[in-house]
């Protein structure tokens, strides 16, 4: 099964960004996305940026997958 997480932007270099989930970083293309800046939290599969997500959105996400089976 695939999973988009929620990350958050660390670093931009071109079309790509540094982002942080799970005290993991990942390389991740944000070529689908617009006015994305460091800070951000997007919504990640494949280290493909999909969508832009507020930063509460983001931290419920995250709390559901930490209590579910998904680990």
């Amino acid at each position: 099964m695939c999973l988009a997480i929620p990350l958050k932007i660390k670093k931009i270099i071109g079309k790509r960004a540094i982002a942080e989930g799970d005290g993991h970083l990942h390389d991740v293309h944000l070529g689908l996305l617009k006015n994305i800046k460091v800070g951000d939290y997007i919504l990640a599969s494949h280290n493909m940026a999909l969508n832009k997500i507020e930063n509460s959105e983001a931290k419920k996400i995250l709390k559901l997958i930490k209590n579910s089976s998904f680990k």
